[in-house]
């Protein structure tokens, strides 16, 4: 299994200007090269890193979740990097080894390394390696329910989960779950799909959910609203609730993407972001 690690730089001036960026009001496409010098952005209370923005809270974007592909130099980190008390997280890193403290504890993420962090967790992350480490991070308000306790912390390692088959699919469509789909206290889930060549979701889905997918290995192409997106490794893709999606993985390899989703909680009669 692979991940896609952007790495910057920019294109030269013979490039195409034309590409397959798109921002409807249904979904957006972020392709690969967008992840560039000029595009990145960074955050205070951080040394020696920087982010690309793929998803923030925006009208006619996304509502319910940010995300950043963050890369972290050696040396890098933060001991203080959640400044909202009322944001849950997931880490997920793509490549080098990073130190995550919760509270107490200290974990070693290596590549494939999930983490998520509830609301008001102290956590610290740091680089003390000599390699360049990245990892994205999702981040969401967390909706609290009367008589149903937050999460709680965990680290998890995605080779170290068992992917589950969808049903009548022959294994090549599967989905790794970081967390049980029955547990009412998460209100997102950040999953792993992976579709094997020929694989294919059947029909448009469309439900409440909002998506931010990002394509850490793999090509396919995906049916986002009424068009056909072809879609490689280092794309994002964003989803409003109730986008028909469907998607045709070709090959020749494994195509795989980390997928977030708002879950659990009753339809909000107003917005949750002013």
């Amino acid at each position: 299994m692979g991940y896609h690690v952007p790495t910057g730089g920019l294109p030269p001036q013979t490039a195409l200007t034309t590409d397959r960026s798109r921002f409807t009001e249904a979904y957006a496409v972020i392709p690969a090269r967008t992840q560039s010098d000029i595009t990145a952005s960074h955050l205070p209370g951080w040394t020696h890193m920087r982010m690309w923005v793929l998803a923030r809270p925006l009208s006619g974007f996304a509502e319910t979740f940010s995300q950043y592909v963050v890369e972290l130099r050696p040396g890098g980190g933060s001991s203080a990097p959640e400044v909202d008390p009322t944001a849950e997280a997931v880490l997920f890193v793509t490549s080098g080894t990073l130190a995550l403290t919760v509270g107490e504890a200290a974990y070693e993420l290596a590549p494939g390394g999930y983490a998520y962090l509830p609301p008001g967790a102290a956590w610290t992350l740091h680089n003390e390696t000599e390699a360049t480490g990245t990892f994205h991070w999702i981040r969401k308000r967390y909706q609290r329910v009367d008589g149903l306790a937050a999460p709680e912390a965990f680290v998890a390692n995605e080779r170290e989960v068992a992917p589950v088959v969808m049903p009548g699919t022959d294994g090549v469509w599967s989905t790794t779950r970081f967390v049980e789909i029955d547990d009412l206290r998460h209100d997102m889930h950040v999953n792993i799909v992976t579709f094997q060549p020929g694989g294919t979701i059947p029909f448009p889905e469309t439900h409440v959910m909002e998506h931010g997918l990002y394509v850490l290995e793999g090509k396919a192409v995906y049916l986002l609203n009424t068009d056909w997106v072809e879609v490689e490794a280092g794309d994002f893709m964003w989803l409003r609730a109730f986008c028909p999606q469907a998607c045709y993985a070709g090959g020749p390899g494994p195509f795989r993407y980390l997928l977030y989703k708002d879950v659990n909680r009753h339809a909000p009669l107003v917005p949750l972001m002013p």
